[in-house]
């Protein structure tokens, strides 16, 4: 058994997949890369077949018709034989020496015969048009190298979420918690890392920062006019999150809050999106997604709107849509997303 699966999605991605690849290499023949070509029309498919000729015993170059995403995550995770799973996507890298330390400190726990449900480490906004390199660490809430449960863990600050780029899952509890993720739809990255973590009893926090997170193409899924356009996906995405995990039965209090919180952060930029947009549509529908909550997920909804971003958020005049908006704007800056 490999120790590490690492699932590629590609999709168009000549100009950039070499160094994401390259880098993934390093990991020699402990680690097995799964190049997930989606239904590419340029050369992604001939490059995948190429590193799988070369690296044989490293590189499995698997073709799909064009599914999205969160599709080619599905195939990488269907396709694994590592003891633990990460997704890196095409056009982001891991740090090398982060990366050596991360297999070794998971070779370690082998070796030990012990294991973790969830690895942790940091992650890093490249956002090369602002010249912003920002790490996201979790020092603060994340005793380090040692096996946690989660009444070992402390408070998240806002922004400090477990985003796909922070995680690395072991691959039998992906399965055992039946992960499923839909088709042609982007934003799933917060469904690979928020469904299955009711069924996480172990993690493990790496004080490194592996994860090279690019931001700042005009064409990319996380730039906010290309969200507003894909809004319907993100309360798609929203929807499943309140649908699948019902947070009044997660009965680990520490878990539920932090759940929560994500949950929050999550309703808080599907709200503003719509506000955003500007349209009447789009505002419908945030009135919609409130609305389901409120009929459908009745625990959730008492929260939310006891919360400062759920009475903003519901603030329906223009005043309130402005504040709403002031906050998000604050939020780019100390965050540095989209």
């Amino acid at each position: 058994m490999k120790l590490l699966s690492v699932a590629v999605p590609c999709y168009n991605s000549q100009a950039y997949m070499r160094h994401c690849i390259d880098v993934l290499l390093q990991g020699g023949e402990e680690v097995e890369i799964l190049i997930v070509n989606d239904g590419s029309s340029d050369d992604t498919a001939a490059i995948a077949e190429e590193y799988q000729e070369k690296y044989p015993f490293i590189v499995r170059a698997i073709h799909q018709e064009n599914g999205g995403h969160g599709a080619a995550v599905m195939t990488g995770l269907h396709n694994a034989t590592g003891k633990y799973f990460k997704v890196v996507d095409s056009d982001d890298w891991l740090d090398e020496d982060a990366y050596a330390k991360v297999l070794a400190e998971l070779r370690g726990l082998e070796q030990q015969g012990t294991w973790t449900d969830l690895f942790i480490c940091n992650y890093v906004y490249e956002k090369v048009s602002a010249n912003l390199q920002r790490p996201i660490r979790y020092t603060n809430a994340l005793p380090e190298k040692r096996l946690l449960r989660w009444q070992d863990v402390g408070h998240f600050r806002k922004g400090q979420y477990l985003l796909m780029h922070a995680v690395i899952y072991r691959t039998e509890l992906l399965r055992e918690c039946q992960l499923d993720l839909p088709r042609h739809t982007f934003y799933v990255d917060n469904l690979f890392v928020y469904l299955p973590l009711p069924y996480v009893k172990y993690l493990y926090y790496l004080n490194v920062d592996l994860y090279r997170y690019f931001i700042g193409r005009e064409d990319q899924s996380v730039q906010e006019q290309v969200m507003i356009k894909r809004i319907d996906q993100q309360l798609r995405v929203n929807g499943l999150m309140l649908e699948k995990v019902q947070l009044a039965k997660v009965t680990d209090k520490r878990l539920q809050s932090y759940m929560y919180n994500y949950l929050e952060i999550i309703t808080t930029i599907s709200s503003i999106l719509c506000i955003r947009s500007g349209t009447a549509e789009n505002l419908a529908k945030k009135e919609a997604l409130w609305e389901m909550i409120r009929t459908k997920h009745p625990w959730e909804y008492r929260r939310l709107r006891k919360g400062i971003f759920g009475r903003v958020m519901n603030w329906n005049t223009p005043f309130g849509r402005w504040a709403a908006v002031q906050a998000y704007k604050i939020g780019q800056k100390l965050v540095g997303f989209n």
